[in-house]
C-alpha cells in the first residue's frame, strides 16, 4: 500500500518544519521527507571542531524567529518541547583601521555615548531616530508581515495613506527604494557609524549602492538598540528540535536521508513524491517544496509547462556566497580597540562603504576579494553553555566569497576551485582578524573551514554558498519573490507550492514564508 498524507513537504528547514507544524495543529496529516542526515537546513549545531564545542552550522542569530508572528503563536509550545534563547544586551560593533570601535547595545545611553564621541551630531540623529521607531516599525512590519498578494499590499498602502498622508507615504517609498549609501550619507557625518550599519546590508546582499537595501541597516540598528538580540541556548538548533519534538507530538513525520527524486502528477495536478530509494508517498493535498528555484525543473521533469513560471525559476538569481570558518579557541578575541568588545554577540570588520562595494563587486566577478567582509560571532560571551568551560567558540562568516572562483583580486592565489584556494582564503580573513585582534591564532585549539562548495553540496538550497537563498534586490523581492504571481508560494500546477527563503518575505529565520503558506492552505 502507497503511504499517503495530506501533505508532503520536501525538505527539513525551519520553514518546512514551521509550515508543517501548523498545518498539523490545523489537523493534517504531514510528511517531510529530508536529503540530509539531519534535519534544519541552515540552522543546526554540531560539534564540527571537537568535542564539546557546538558551532551553528549557519544561521546564529534567532531574533527574527523569536519575534515572529509563527513563535507568538507557537513559542509556548515550542519552550515546553526545549526550545530556549539566550538574550543579548551587547548586539553587535564594528572595528575601524584607526584603532577605534562602535557598538550597539540596550542601554540606549552606552551607545548614544559611542556615537558622541565620533559625532554629537549623529548622536542626535540616532537619538530622534529611535524616538520615531515604532511608528516607523508599524509601517514597515505592516509591509513584511503582509501575505503576498496584490489586494494585500494594496490594503497595506490604503492603510498608510490614512496613517501618514501623501507626503508620508512618499517618503516611506523613498525610503524603501535608496540604497545604504544613499540613506546613511544623507542621515549621518561620521564615516564609521555609516560602516556599523552598512555591515547588515551585507548579510542579505544589499552592498552600499544596491537600491532597495536602505531599510535594513535602518531595521538592524534600531530593533536591536529597542530590544536586543537573541541567540539559541546551547545552539540555534534548539528551535530545530523544539519544531521537530512539537510536530510528532502532533502526529507529524520527519524522515531524513531520504532525497526525493521527482514530485508526480495526475491530471495536471501534484499528487505526491518519488524518494531516490524508489518509493513512492502520495499527497492528498499538498505537496510542498522548500526547494531553491532552480531545481524545481528538474524534480518536474522539465517544469510546469507555464513558459513565463518556468524562465523564472530557471533564471532565479543567487547572492554571492559565504566561507564559514569554525574555531575551537582557548580565549575570546583580544580585541585591541577595547576589551569591551568582547562582550558583544557580533564584531564586523568592514571598515568603510568603499570597502564593502568593492569587495561585492569582486565578488560577483567571481574574484577573491582582496579584503573580504568579516562577520565575527562570539556566541559563547553571551552562551558559555556551547564550549567547555573556559572555552570559546567563534563563528566567522566570510563576505563575499564567489560560488565559482574565476581568479584573485589580489593576485596571489591561483588555485580556481574551492579544493585549492580554502586554506588560502582562510588566512586570508585570518590576518584581517588579527589586525584587529593580535595573537588570534594563538588562541586557535581546531578549525573548520566551510566553503561555498560545501554549502550547496550540504544544502543544495544554498547555491553557490548563497545563504539567504536568492538575491532580494528589488527585481527579485516583494511581489517578485520568487515571480510575478506566485510570492504566496502557489504555481502553475494545482497541488505544487513552493516555501523557504527563496519565497515572500525571503531570507532570515522568521519563518514566515512557511508559515504564510501554512496558514494559506489551512485557511487561517
Amino acid at each position: 500500500m502507497t503511504p499517503t498524507h495530506d501533505a508532503i513537504l520536501i525538505g527539513a528547514g525551519h520553514n518546512s518544519l514551521a509550515c508543517a507544524l501548523h498545518l498539523a495543529a490545523r489537523g493534517w496529516n504531514v510528511g517531510i521527507y529530508e536529503q540530509a542526515a539531519e534535519p534544519g537546513g541552515a540552522v543546526r549545531t554540531g560539534e564540527y571542531t571537537l568535542p564539546g564545542f557546538r558551532h551553528d552550522w549557519g544561521a546564529m542569530n534567532l531574533s527574527l524567529f523569536a519575534g515572529s508572528p509563527f513563535s507568538k503563536a507557537y513559542g509556548a509550545e515550542l519552550a515546553r518541547h526545549g526550545a530556549e534563547f539566550a538574550p543579548v544586551a551587547d548586539c553587535f560593533a564594528s572595528v575601524f583601521p584607526d584603532g577605534t570601535w562602535l557598538g550597539v547595545s540596550t542601554d540606549p545611553a552606552a551607545t548614544a555615548a559611542r556615537i558622541r564621541a565620533l559625532s554629537p551630531r549623529d548622536a542626535d540623529t540616532w537619538a530622534r531616530l529611535l524616538a520615531e521607531f515604532p511608528a516607523r516599525a508599524e509601517d514597515l512590519s505592516g509591509l513584511l508581515n503582509s501575505p503576498a498578494q496584490k489586494r494585500a499590499f494594496a490594503y497595506f498602502m490604503f492603510k498608510l495613506l490614512r496613517r501618514r498622508s501623501i507626503d508620508g507615504t512618499l517618503d516611506l517609498g523613498r525610503f524603501l527604494l535608496s540604497s545604504p549609501r544613499r540613506w546613511l550619507e544623507e542621515t549621518f557625518e561620521d564615516t564609521r557609524v555609516h560602516a556599523l550599519l552598512a555591515a547588515w546590508g551585507m548579510h542579505l546582499d544589499f552592498a552600499p549602492d544596491v537600491a532597495g537595501g536602505a531599510m535594513f541597516p535602518y531595521l538592524e540598528g534600531m530593533a536591536n538598540q529597542s530590544f536586543g538580540m537573541v541567540l539559541g541556548k546551547g545552539g540555534a538548533d534548539t528551535i530545530t528540535r523544539a519544531l521537530v519534538a512539537a510536530l510528532a507530538a502532533r502526529g507529524g513525520q520527519v524522515e531524513c536521508n531520504a532525497p526525493v527524486a521527482r514530485i508526480l502528477r495526475s491530471g495536471g495536478r501534484a499528487t505526491g513524491v518519488e524518494l531516490a530509494d524508489g518509493r513512492r508517498i502520495a499527497a492528498r493535498r499538498a505537496v510542498i517544496a522548500n526547494v531553491a528555484p532552480r531545481a524545481l525543473d528538474g524534480l518536474l521533469g522539465g517544469g510546469t509547462g507555464e513558459a513565463r513560471f518556468d524562465a523564472a525559476m530557471r533564471g532565479f538569481d543567487h547572492a554571492p556566497g559565504t566561507m564559514m570558518i569554525h574555531l575551537a579557541l582557548s580565549d575570546l578575541p583580544g580585541w585591541t580597540a577595547s576589551p569591551d568588545l568582547r562582550r558583544f554577540a557580533y564584531v564586523h570588520v568592514a571598515p568603510t562603504l568603499d570597502q564593502m562595494a568593492r569587495t561585492y563587486a569582486q565578488a560577483k566577478a567571481g574574484l577573491l576579494p582582496d579584503e573580504p567582509v568579516l562577520v565575527v560571532g562570539q556566541p559563547t560571551a553571551i552562551d558559555p553553555t556551547r564550549a567547555p568551560e573556559g572555552r570559546h567558540v567563534l563563528w566567522l562568516q566570510v563576505r563575499m566569497a564567489p560560488g565559482t572562483i574565476r581568479g584573485d583580486a589580489a593576485g596571489k592565489i591561483a588555485a580556481t576551485d574551492w579544493a585549492g584556494a580554502a586554506e588560502p582564503f582562510a588566512d586570508r580573513a585570518l590576518d584581517l582578524l588579527d589586525a584587529h585582534a593580535p595573537g588570534i591564532r594563538g588562541l586557535i585549539l581546531a578549525r573548520r573551514i566551510v566553503t561555498p562548495a560545501e554549502l550547496e553540496a550540504d544544502n543544495p538550497n544554498l547555491v553557490g554558498g548563497d545563504q539567504v537563498c536568492g538575491s532580494h534586490h528589488l527585481s527579485q523581492h516583494f511581489l517578485f519573490r520568487p515571480a510575478r504571481g506566485h510570492a504566496d508560494g502557489t504555481t502553475p500546477v494545482a497541488g505544487l507550492h513552493l516555501t523557504g527563503a527563496a519565497v515572500w518575505p525571503g531570507g532570515g529565520t522568521g519563518a514566515g514564508p512557511g508559515f504564510n503558506l501554512a496558514r494559506k492552505l489551512a485557511g487561517g
